[in-house]
């Protein structure tokens, strides 16, 4: 006989097909305050408790539907990892039921799956065996696997001896190659260089676009925002707040913001020659970021409310074998939330650059409508879509923004009277 419970996902499913179906899940730690406390329990452990319980995750209920890309956003030890292994089957839930339809691929840790003493080629057969391949199916991806991981000869050297980027990149390689119905990817593209990501994010993209299921846990809410319609925010092993991917970064910025987590608008910023470096082959990056008004330029101007312009001139190089990239500002509040964005992708704006990759663009507000306080400015230099970030600098620059109204909020809407 069916339980309640059991009963009652037994009619989700008929309802709905969700490649992913989680209800109630958690995961319970014990905490020894000394190691011989383990042998206790080990012996005495049906008498007497010697561990304090910790619940990693706790009543997590998560469905998502077969084509969906959904973000997965918190702070570190919130629990995602917890999450995302037990969805992968690593790790068994302490409670709770959990349905996964589909062959799964996921990226979780540096190097999980592989065998530090196996080659290169040997690690890509063992994954693709994991993963519900047969040896011939893996034989005939082995030449797409290695043309996208681009580590050359050491493919034939123990993985031991990979730096981290050339795990990723093999890695990545070997879980996009499998064709997988659902994709978890946990931070491991923050790993690599520019040119790994870029190609890493198109590959995302020709997967989404395939209509596959992804699961992306990042700490970058602009690539959440851009890469998914959905996300989630888990906070202390719980499912804090689920929806829209804009509306649930915003929430957990606002978070940030009231606990701390944001740098103060005071500080003080180093000079762009000091951020930016030579440009690595298959990426960007922003050379200089300076604001203007009618009497004053640099990286701290001071403004009217509704009737200074201001103008932000980005300076960007980049390998110049890369279609023409994008810009974006963003302006944040002195609690780190951000209030306004603009972006020459989302306005249809192609931008200018030279045979060397140099180029720059120039963002104009007219009578900049945000009312008194002070606020920084994050610049992006993104691929040519928009999805991703080649590179940005945060807070680079500082408005000083100045009212003589008594206005509150931090913009002034458009508005007319009618009396």
């Amino acid at each position: 006989m069916l339980s309640e419970f059991e009963s009652a996902t037994a009619a989700s499913s008929q309802a709905t097909r969700y490649a992913i179906e989680a209800r109630d899940l958690g995961k319970c730690y014990g905490l020894y305050d000394r190691p011989n406390d383990r042998l206790k329990q080990l012996l005495w452990g049906r008498w007497r408790q010697f561990s304090r319980e910790f619940w990693a995750l706790q009543g997590v209920d998560l469905l998502i539907k077969p084509g969906e890309v959904v973000g997965l956003v918190g702070r570190n030890g919130a629990g995602k990892s917890t999450l995302l292994q037990i969805l992968c089957g690593t790790l068994p839930p302490t409670t709770g039921r959990l349905h996964v339809r589909g062959r799964i691929a996921a990226l979780l840790e540096l190097g999980a799956g592989f065998n530090p003493e196996f080659t290169g080629i040997e690690n890509v057969f063992m994954n693709g065996a994991i993963l519900g391949l047969k040896h011939h199916e893996v034989k005939e991806r082995l030449d797409e696997i290695l043309a996208f991981a681009d580590i050359g000869e050491f493919v034939h050297q123990p993985v031991k001896t990979y730096s981290s980027g050339m795990f990723v990149r093999l890695a990545f390689a070997v879980a996009t190659a499998v064709e997988p119905d659902i994709l978890v990817i946990d931070e491991a593209l923050a790993v690599g260089d520019g040119a790994f990501a870029r190609k890493s994010f198109d590959r995302i993209m020709r997967l989404k676009d395939s209509g596959k299921t992804i699961l992306f846990c990042s700490h970058s809410m602009y690539q959440v925002e851009a890469l998914c319609s959905r996300a989630v925010w888990i906070d202390k092993g719980k499912l804090r707040l689920q929806g829209s991917a804009a509306e649930v970064t915003s929430a957990y910025n606002a978070s940030l913001a009231s606990g701390g987590a944001f740098a103060s608008q005071s500080a003080s910023f180093a000079p762009p020659e000091e951020m930016r470096t030579a440009v690595p082959d298959g990426t960007g990056r922003i050379v200089r970021a300076v604001a203007r008004t009618e009497y004053e330029e640099g990286r701290q101007v001071h403004v009217h409310s509704s009737e200074t312009d201001v103008a932000i001139t980005i300076e960007f190089a980049i390998d110049p074998s890369l279609p023409v990239p994008g810009v974006a500002v963003g302006f944040s509040d002195t609690t780190g939330l951000t209030v306004a964005s603009a972006g020459s992708v989302n306005d249809g704006v192609t931008l200018r650059m030279d045979s060397e990759g140099q180029g720059q663009a120039t963002l104009l507000f007219r009578r900049l409508p945000l009312l008194k306080g002070r606020y920084s400015v994050t610049c992006f230099l993104t691929t040519e879509d928009g999805v991703h970030p080649y590179d940005q600098v945060e807070q680079c620059l500082q408005l000083e923004v100045t009212q003589h109204g008594l206005e509150q909020g931090v913009v002034t809407l458009p508005h007319e009277w009618q009396v």
